[in-house]
Parts: structure tokens; sequence; C-alpha cells
């Protein structure tokens, strides 16, 4: 996956459609955290069994893909419109997590 070409694409996307006016890191946050709902909203009635299986039902499986993709593309943009390099953000705190939870 290539993250800058991503970003790009998304940038292309959102002014093919004069959406920059609306595109602000808190505006973009906020769509986040609405697709993040979404994304709770199919485990919602779930046993941790059934959500385990998920992959075993085609339409909820692509259901639960394209919701994981919303909340992916919207950290990409707020990324990008603050500065954040997303490879090495990831590097970091993968770092600073082995660091805070080592293996005992």
């Amino acid at each position: 996956m290539d993250i800058p070409d991503l970003q790009k694409r998304l940038r292309s996307f959102a002014a093919e459609r004069a959406w920059q006016p609306y595109q602000t890191p808190k505006n973009l946050a906020m769509a986040m955290v609405v697709e993040a709902a979404e994304l709770v909203e199919i485990f919602q009635w779930m046993t941790p069994e059934e959500s385990q299986g998920i992959a075993q039902d085609p339409l909820k499986h692509q259901h639960l893909g394209e919701e994981i993709a919303d909340v992916m593309l919207y950290l990409l943009q707020i990324a990008d419109h603050t500065g954040v390099d997303m490879a090495a953000a990831v590097e970091r705190k993968l770092a600073l997590n082995a660091i805070k939870h080592p293996v005992a």
C-alpha cells in the first residue's frame, strides 16, 4: 500500500468535488468517528465467537471491509492535512509500545 499515493488520490477526489473548505482536521476527525461507530455497529449484537467468524458471511465481511476502509481513508486524510508522516508515526508508536509493554 502506497500511503502518499493514496493521500494524493484522496486530495484529487476532494478537489474534484470542491470539498477542500470542509476538510479541516476537526471535520475529518469527526467524520472518522462516525465511520468508526458504523464499524462497531457491525459487531454490536454479536457474541465474541460470532465476531471471530465474520469472514464466513460474505456480505457481512464485505461490509466490514468497507467500514474499515472508511476509517482508514479518514485517518489518511487527517494525517495529510496535518503533516503527519503516517509510516513514521506508526513505526514510532510500535517502538514506544514495545517499551511500554515488554515481553515478560
